[in-house]
């Protein structure tokens, strides 16, 4: 099957019985007749068929995430970037333990600088906590064992200066 009929195959029963508006007007779907010659089985929504990803003109504004909400990225999946990064350096045998206020810290500086500079939204908490624990990732293999604490003052410390300074910002997170 070539893969403009795999796709109107895939695409079809998501347009059939609906209105699609185009640059000639709106055109109802009842009247355009659908030809398959198998059927393809649903994807959950969870994961969408990959043939007809990004094929439909659809636009979806956004709000800005707030400190919260950055606050909750960094505790409440079970793959956070802090969990993350407690793993990585698990292998160097380095426990790492981030305190309640060190999220609040690194969420407010995620905040801060997507405020002042380009808006990425969760995608800066990636940025900003591979700058803060840079120092450490390197020295982790020389520590052996120990355990590192990351509490607010930590996060301040190494990332005030980088906030602070919006020349820093734009271009380091």
């Amino acid at each position: 099957m070539s893969r403009g009929r795999e796709c109107n195959a895939t695409c079809c029963p998501s347009v059939e019985g609906t209105t699609v508006q185009t640059r000639y007007g709106y055109v109802s779907t009842d009247h355009i007749p659908v030809h398959r010659r198998r059927r393809i089985p649903p994807q959950s929504p969870q994961r969408p068929d990959a043939r007809i990803t990004g094929r439909f003109p659809i636009r979806v504004e956004l709000n800005d995430l707030t400190k919260d909400d950055f606050v909750r990225i960094l505790k409440e999946p079970k793959s956070s970037l802090t969990r993350q990064y407690e793993a990585l350096l698990q292998t160097e045998g380095v426990a790492l333990v981030f305190t309640d206020d060190a999220m609040e810290a690194l969420a407010t500086h995620a905040h801060k600088v997507n405020q002042s500079t380009q808006n990425i939204g969760a995608r800066r908490l990636y940025t900003i906590l591979e700058r803060m624990l840079e120092e450490l990732s390197f020295e982790a293999p020389e520590m052996k064992t120990g355990r590192v604490v990351i509490n607010a003052a930590y996060v301040n410390e190494r990332l005030q200066r980088f906030t602070e300074d919006e020349d820093l910002s734009k271009y380091i997170l």
